[in-house]
């Protein structure tokens, strides 16, 4: 039975990060404690390498400090642990990724933790994991990977098959295909293409956590990405795919996509079959990146095809500022802080108690679904929601700016569009949801 299908048990993923904590520390007793120093000293291995193939599942690895020109491929069960980001450092230069969790050639992994290492320069991902379940990525410092990438020709040349839509990006920095209550916890990933990318080319992937990490500068593609992709040619044919019931809660995510197309956090199901549901995006602080704070796509979706599902995406307690314009066919008529573009009708999305300011637009909709927006601080001063699609928008009980209610005086944010509801309004800030670096309440 396969562990990533629907049906599986739904815990919370902060309860799957305490369990794995005691799973290590109850295995203690029996497991071994291996060491890595550049030099082989102290009975020590000189490379990860050698000392993962001569570990047993449960080990421990201590890293020590120096740089390591490796790719590392985990396959089983094990603690990979750095010195700290600033001096244990995995240099992949040449080489295909700095770390790989492969689950996809060993049915089953998990219980993998890495921790306090630099990875850099890999020609594709800094670290990828495939089809693993209950693991940690956390406190890791991932820079300057996607060496691969051949910006003129959006090519990567040389990723292995089961990655179906990643030419233009090599995988990024983080990336989780296939994956089940994996943790991305507390990393600084920057100067990659892209940020922290979850997709599902090998299996679905749902139930992860990812938070508290400092995704920045990424210059072509999304800080954090949920993208449905084509499946793999490696993947079983009776899996279920998807990106489902994923948290996105207390990141940073700033400045990325400002060479390419990058929102802050994307949520993509492009096309017939690709499905991405049941997300929630809470309590992130979203600045300054290329597109939209939050984007959501899906392009195309002809009659007859297999279905798209977008739905029951949770937008909730973020801080959004100061981010660009939607383009092509999903384009806004100026900067946004959230876009939901969609051919196929979303249902039951929720933009709830988030403070938007400095954009052209804080909301804007446009999709044949429904969508509910309330309880947000709406401050950019120009247009709070727009709907410019054919669905409805219920835009009840948000604070446009000012105490007297959408667009009726200078400074305050109005509603646009035909279907949208603003009726009743507040006439003063949602003290729940977040302030930002300017106060992010709007006047009192």
């Amino acid at each position: 039975m396969s562990f990533w299908r629907r049906g599986a048990p739904h815990a919370l993923n902060v309860i799957v990060l305490c369990g794995l904590a005691v799973l290590f520390f109850d295995s203690a007793a029996s497991a071994a404690t291996l060491c890595v120093n550049p030099s082989g000293a102290s009975g020590c291995y000189s490379t990860i390498g050698a000392a993962v193939k001569a570990a047993s599942a449960g080990d421990l690895i201590n890293i020590g400090t120096g740089q390591y020109a490796e790719d590392v491929v985990i396959s089983k069960p094990l603690a990979l642990v750095g010195s700290g980001a600033s001096s244990t450092i995995i240099n992949a230069r040449g080489l295909a990724n700095g770390i790989y969790v492969d689950g996809l050639d060993n049915g089953g992994l998990s219980g993998v933790l890495v921790t306090g290492l630099t990875v850099t320069n890999a020609n594709y991902e800094g670290i990828l994991v495939t089809n693993t379940i209950n693991s940690v990525i956390s406190n890791n410092h991932v820079a300057n990977n996607d060496q691969g990438l051949n910006f003129a020709a959006a090519t990567c040349t040389g990723l292995p098959a089961f990655e179906t839509s990643e030419g233009e990006d090599c995988g990024e920095g983080i990336h989780l295909i296939g994956t089940f209550a994996v943790t991305v916890s507390n990393n600084n990933v920057e100067l990659n293409s892209g940020g922290i990318l979850l997709s599902d080319e090998t299996g679905e992937t749902f139930e992860n956590l990812i938070t508290g990490n400092s995704v920045h500068d990424n210059a072509l593609d999304c800080g954090i990405t949920l993208a449905s992709h084509p499946p793999s040619p490696q993947a079983s044919s009776k899996l279920p795919y998807g990106v489902v019931s994923n948290n996105i809660v207390g990141n940073n995510v700033s400045r990325n996509g400002i060479a390419g197309e990058g929102a802050g956090i994307g949520v993509f199901a492009p096309g017939p079959g690709n499905v991405a549901f049941e997300n929630k995006i809470i309590g992130n602080v979203i600045l300054d990146n290329g597109l939209p704070g939050v984007t959501v796509h899906n392009h195309a979706a002809p009659p007859g095809a297999p279905g798209v599902n977008l739905n029951d995406l949770v937008i909730l307690g973020n801080y959004i500022s100061g981010n660009g314009a939607d383009v092509q066919d999903s384009a806004t008529p100026g900067t946004a802080g959230i876009n939901i573009y969609a051919v196929a009708p979303i249902y039951a999305t929720q933009i709830l108690e988030n403070t938007i300011e400095n954009e052209a637009l804080d909301v804007v909709i446009n999709n044949p679904g429904g969508s509910a927006v309330h309880l947000n601080n709406l401050l950019g001063g120009a247009v709070g929601v727009a709907n410019l699609g054919t669905g409805t928008v219920d835009a009840t009980l948000n604070y446009f700016g000012c105490a007297s209610g959408p667009g009726t005086t200078g400074g305050c944010s109005s509603v646009s569009g035909k279907a949208i509801g603003s009726t009743p309004f507040l006439a003063s800030p949602v003290p729940s949801a977040p302030a930002g670096p300017s106060g992010g309440r709007g006047p009192m």
